[in-house]
């Protein structure tokens, strides 16, 4: 078996490459690691599902084997969305379960969503998990395992709240993961003309990588899109618990501007609602959520903790830069690419202006995207944790998720990836000089930090 590698333990989920970082055996021994934790919950029963990654298939029945001799009873899925496996422990009260997938990582990788109580967990619950690997330290039993098809309850579900004024045409991208085809088949019903790109199921991702919100990736939407003349576009990620999504120009919109759609919508019908955004996200949204009678909350990103966020405060919207969206007006509050492009289409068929005008009276302000920069695993934290000290000195720095530093006239962030080894870079600034000057100030900083720490 391999060795258990702590680094893949990650604050949100467990992901790494097949074959490196585990073998069938080892997730077989996962399975029996989770058993064995949600056994000290009080927990019996499990349900599972996968992605559609090569190596999938083999690792649910490896998790199921695992499971099932902790004594675990255990309702597999087979090839499912996360947002519909999420929607199977919901509506079928399940209080543990394990998705096996890697979302929009490269065919190598895979990884695991482990479902706890009401949500999925993450932080010290997942390094328990660990431990348990470590130590091997197993709860003995013996399980059954059984198959339920959930797609078509989930489709019927996801249908039932949404309501179209006219049909709308759209451009769908599945990027060839595991929601496409799903997908295709609920905006069609929902009354919406589709035009599909990639939709078929494919774990080697062959026409780009699965991942909406990256420009470089989502080429052939934008282009599509103004071709066909759509009034919008929808990309999913590898496992479609992600939106991304572009205008009728064929301009890809940030997931804080997304967000602010999704919120103005939900405000008008109902004021006073929480909306979370994560500290990446735009100053403007937050500013935008208060304009239309809304009560915003910056929280940290990761989308298990902005679950548990959700949950916590009774918000009624969460979102993401990321394209992570989480609506419990109306729904359940786990992110759900489909869900979230079903509300999407709903919004244009009841609003007269395109998509690229729903935010016209928003300031121009100069931004950046989501900015990765290499850092080895064992000093990101520790760099900005010395960064984040070193900015306090000089300004406002906001520092539930590494350091929002705040300007008079913008901000910048620099936080650890909880899924990489790389920092999480974003500014934004009045000027593209300024903005230039921001992030000069940020870089230099941390190339000084990291050459101290390098000696």
């Amino acid at each position: 078996m391999k060795a258990v590698n702590k680094e893949i333990f990650r604050a949100y989920d467990i992901r790494g490459i097949v074959d490196v970082d585990f073998d069938e055996e080892w997730v077989e021994n996962l399975g029996r690691a989770c058993g064995t934790w949600f056994r000290s919950k009080g927990w019996d029963r499990a349900v599972i599902g996968h992605d559609c990654r090569h190596s999938s298939p083999a690792y649910q029945a490896a998790i199921l084997r695992g499971l099932n001799m902790s004594g675990i009873d255990v309702l597999f899925l087979n090839l499912v969305p996360t947002p519909a496996f999420y929607f199977a422990a919901k509506k079928l009260n399940y209080k543990a379960g394990i998705v096996i997938t890697a979302s929009h990582n490269p065919p190598e990788f895979n990884g695991f969503k482990i479902w706890g109580k009401d949500t999925t967990i993450h932080s010290g619950d997942i390094q328990d998990i660990y431990k348990l690997m470590e130590s091997k330290d197993f709860i003995s039993g013996t399980g059954i395992a059984s198959f339920h098809n959930i797609i078509p309850s989930y489709i019927e579900d996801l249908l039932s709240g949404i309501k179209l004024k006219r049909p709308v045409k759209v451009v769908l991208d599945g990027g060839n993961g595991a929601g496409g085809h799903i997908a295709l088949d609920m905006l069609s019903r929902a009354g919406a003309e589709v035009i599909p790109l990639y939709c078929v199921p494919d774990g080697d991702f062959p026409n780009h990588h699965p991942d909406p919100v990256v420009e470089d990736y989502m080429g052939d939407l934008l282009k599509t899109v103004v071709e066909h003349g759509a009034e919008a576009g929808i990309g999913l990620d590898g496992d479609a618990d992600r939106i991304g999504a572009v205008d009728e120009t064929g301009k890809l919109i940030p997931g804080d501007r997304l967000l602010a759609i999704y919120a103005q919508d939900m405000l008008s019908k109902i004021p006073g609602e929480m909306v979370i955004g994560d500290v990446k996200c735009s100053h403007l949204l937050f500013e935008d959520i208060s304009n239309h009678g809304g009560n915003p909350l910056m929280a940290k990103t990761g989308h298990s903790i902005m679950k548990a966020k959700m949950t916590e405060t009774g918000a009624g919207l969460g979102g993401e830069m990321s394209g992570h969206i989480f609506f419990a007006d109306r729904f359940y509050g786990f992110d759900d690419g489909l869900y979230a492009a079903l509300r999407l289409i709903e919004i244009l068929s009841q609003k007269e202006k395109p998509l690229s005008q729903m935010l016209e009276d928003w300031p121009e302000t100069f931004f950046t995207p989501e900015i990765r920069i290499d850092c080895p695993e064992n000093i990101k934290f520790e760099l900005v944790e010395l960064a984040t000290a070193e900015l306090k000195k000089e300004y406002n720095v906001i520092d539930i998720d590494g350091a929002r530093v705040i300007f008079e006239d913008g901000w910048a962030l620099i936080r650890a990836s909880n899924t990489q080894p790389a920092l999480t870079l974003r500014f934004e600034a009045s000027s593209p000089k300024r903005l230039q000057q921001v992030r000069n100030l940020i870089e230099s900083l941390l190339s000084r930090l990291t050459e101290e720490l390098s000696l």
